[in-house]
């Protein structure tokens, strides 16, 4: 089983964005690039569980808000103003494979580079 420990992204800037261990509750791991803000810490999470059918499912999500400070009545403080998301779902039979499950990672790690993609996620272009 591996250890929380840092995780290093590259943004769309090829710049790192390091996320450290926040906290694990639940079962849910968490791990925050801090702005200093806490409302404004991007944030990954990652879960994994059995179901008892013996499924098992992992959950990989990422949270990216942007703040602004806010005035009301003279006081300002920083408020979420919209965030971007992506929830990465995997589900294996209890008896997969390692190779079926390297696999099905693998063709999640190639959509993200692929053109047609990007296309529809980063340009918000629709397919035809």
């Amino acid at each position: 089983m591996p250890q929380l420990s840092t995780l290093v992204l590259k943004d769309s800037a090829n710049a790192d964005v390091t996320f450290t261990p926040n906290s694990i509750e639940s079962g849910v791991a968490a791990l925050v690039s801090s702005t200093g803000v806490p409302i404004g810490d991007k944030k990954v999470t990652v879960s994994s569980t059995r179901t008892p059918a013996g499924r098992r499912k992992m959950a990989i999500k990422v949270a990216i808000p942007v703040i602004q400070d806010a005035e009301v009545n003279g006081v300002t403080r920083p408020t979420v103003v919209r965030a971007a998301y992506v929830d990465m779902n995997f589900s294996f039979d209890g008896a997969s494979t390692l190779t079926e499950r390297k696999d099905i990672l693998s063709f999640a790690k190639s959509l993200a580079g692929d053109a047609m993609i990007d296309d529809v996620v980063a340009d918000l272009q629709g397919l035809y």
